[in-house]
């Protein structure tokens, strides 16, 4: 147990607070939830010792006026340095080394069908790039491939694009970020060129999903089915379509803000709230029977 030992909640939330009002993407939700933690703080809400409860009792209000998935007080076992982001992308660095550098299966099913497993996160693309080329090389000369995102909690859009170039012919605009600094948009496009063997855009696709896919995994997803690339299978994914910063407010404690918004060129909306509806419905532990099943039934036919 971590204590708020020599910190009373007051300072957090007001950094917190602070930082919804100047970052979140939703500026009038900001406003709200900011009063909701000032009012919810002088009631005594938060006096508690603990800071893995104050973390998580906070967490509840910030969800409590949209459901935004991404806002959250989180914390952390282990002190965290002070650099905005660097608690967050420490955690990451870890997943990373510890799995297969997020491809950590990688399978030739009967019948030609490969399956990649991208887990637990889609890794900042400086990272992850040589891995991912290398296992969906691998199975670039599949008959069909099979994407399991089942366990995959998000990552980086840019590795998302990565992907994506291994599954299309042709330069794709696969998404549009609006970000609230400087109110601006960005458009995400597959690669021209990727380093490897491409699977390419017309071999039967599936994508895996599962309750706990979230946030750039559902991107993934969502931007396949949204051009009719991929059938997805398996269960409604969590939805959280907006991505996020991550500030330090306490040595265990970092308050992970949304600073900008998803938005289709296919659908004109994006999968927060709702998540990323499967095309065949189905548990998720038995997806990937039902995704191969499919499969040899298109190649057979």
């Amino acid at each position: 147990m971590t204590t708020l030992t020599n910190l009373q909640p007051a300072p957090v939330i007001d950094e917190t607070a602070r930082l919804l009002t100047e970052h979140y993407v939703f500026p009038e939700i900001a406003e709200q939830l900011a009063g909701l933690l000032h009012r919810r703080l002088t009631e005594g809400a938060y006096d508690v010792d603990d800071t893995e409860e104050f973390a998580r009792l906070v967490t509840a209000d910030l969800q409590s006026v949209n459901g935004d998935r991404h806002l959250r007080l989180k914390h952390h076992a282990d002190p965290v340095p002070p650099k905005q982001g660097a608690a967050n992308l420490a955690a990451i660095r870890r997943d990373f080394d510890t799995s297969l550098r997020g491809a950590p299966r990688v399978e030739l099913l009967d019948g030609g069908v490969a399956v990649v497993e991208l887990a637990p996160m889609l890794f900042p693309l400086e990272w992850a790039a040589e891995p991912l080329s290398a296992a969906l090389t691998l199975a670039s000369r599949a008959q069909a491939l099979i994407v399991d995102l089942r366990a995959n909690r998000g990552g980086d859009p840019d590795t998302v694009a990565f992907v994506c170039s291994y599954l299309l012919d042709e330069r794709t605009h696969l998404n549009t970020m609006y970000w609230r600094a400087g109110e601006r948009t960005e458009q995400s496009w597959s690669l021209p060129h990727v380093p490897g063997a491409r699977f390419g855009g017309s071999k039967p696709l599936y994508v895996l999903s599962s309750d706990s896919t979230f946030s750039a995994a559902e991107e993934l997803a969502y931007d396949l089915q949204q051009l009719g690339r991929a059938v997805v299978v398996g269960e409604r994914t969590r939805g959280g379509a907006h991505p996020c910063e991550g500030w330090t407010v306490h040595p265990h404690l970092e308050a992970t803000v949304p600073v900008g918004r998803a938005v289709n060129p296919v659908s004109g909306a994006n999968w927060e709230g709702t998540g990323v509806q499967p095309d065949v419905p189905c548990p998720a532990a038995d997806s990937l029977n039902q995704a191969h099943a499919l499969a040899l039934a298109r190649l057979a036919g």
